[in-house]
């Protein structure tokens, strides 16, 4: 049986998707699962943030999308049982302009996956800050995204253009693609805040999660060591949030 790939998405950065993907990724290998993780942001923060070192990568995403490796050459432990990734660096950046030419450009991520799907019981991919064609690639590969929406005025904008590209996905590239919800980050306690919430969950309904993740010192440090946020401080507010939500998505189905 192959696993759920869920792309982890915002076009806006700073909002919590990459400390998403690494700390829901962790908590389920934790759970149990088997863990695919998929660094698809130049950035390469997830790739870091677990540890291993995006400058000296020599085998990452970008050599898959490109054809140059097959993705179970990419594989990389990451020293937490039960979870992989396939790691990013700023090469990554060279595959904007070099997979405009090539044939099935939109597909490369999801025919190069079908590889190693079926060794996990889930995927997550980390997307980039942007609607660009590297987001193109983790939407036509999965079955499902999550949103990260930080709680602040902008956001609304942003998720209503996000949609409408989750929307455009599922009638042009990927009839399997859905939302599978959207989780407030980053929260502090403002009447702005609260607001925003209050707004979001009155036009998408049970399409938003229950848990809310915190502003929190501990999930802004963690990555710093290299280690997801149940490793590097269990008792912290961050790390309750991160297991309270993978219970509520592991729930969700």
């Amino acid at each position: 049986m192959q696993g759920r790939v869920i792309a982890i998405a915002n076009q806006k950065g700073g909002v919590g998707k990459t400390t998403t993907a690494v700390n829901l990724s962790a908590c389920m290998a934790a759970a149990g699962r088997r863990v695919l993780l998929i660094d698809l942001d130049p950035q390469g923060n997830a790739t870091s943030g677990l540890g291993i070192d995006k400058n000296t990568c020599s085998k990452t995403v970008y050599e898959v999308l490109l054809g140059a490796l097959p993705i179970r050459d990419v594989v990389t432990d990451t020293g937490v049982d039960r979870l992989h990734l396939i790691p990013a660096n700023k090469n990554l950046v060279g595959a904007l302009v070099e997979l405009v030419d090539l044939e099935g450009r939109e597909y490369r991520l999801r025919d190069a996956l079908q590889a190693v799907r079926e060794e996990y019981d889930s995927v997550y991919i980390d997307c980039p800050p942007a609607l660009n064609l590297l987001t193109l690639n983790a939407l036509a590969a999965s079955d499902g995204v999550l949103v990260t929406l930080q709680c602040e005025y902008y956001a609304l904008e942003g998720l209503s253009e996000l949609l409408n590209t989750i929307q455009l996905v599922h009638d042009t590239l990927n009839p399997r693609l859905e939302l599978n919800g959207v989780v407030f980050t980053m929260y502090q306690h403002t009447n702005l805040a609260n607001q925003v919430m209050d707004n979001v969950r009155a036009h998408l309904g049970d399409k938003v999660y229950e848990t809310v993740i915190p502003r929190n010192v501990t999930l802004a440090e963690a990555p710093s060591f290299g280690q997801p946020v149940i490793y590097y401080d269990l008792k912290s507010s961050g790390a309750k949030a991160y297991l309270a939500l993978t219970r509520e998505v592991v729930a969700r189905g």
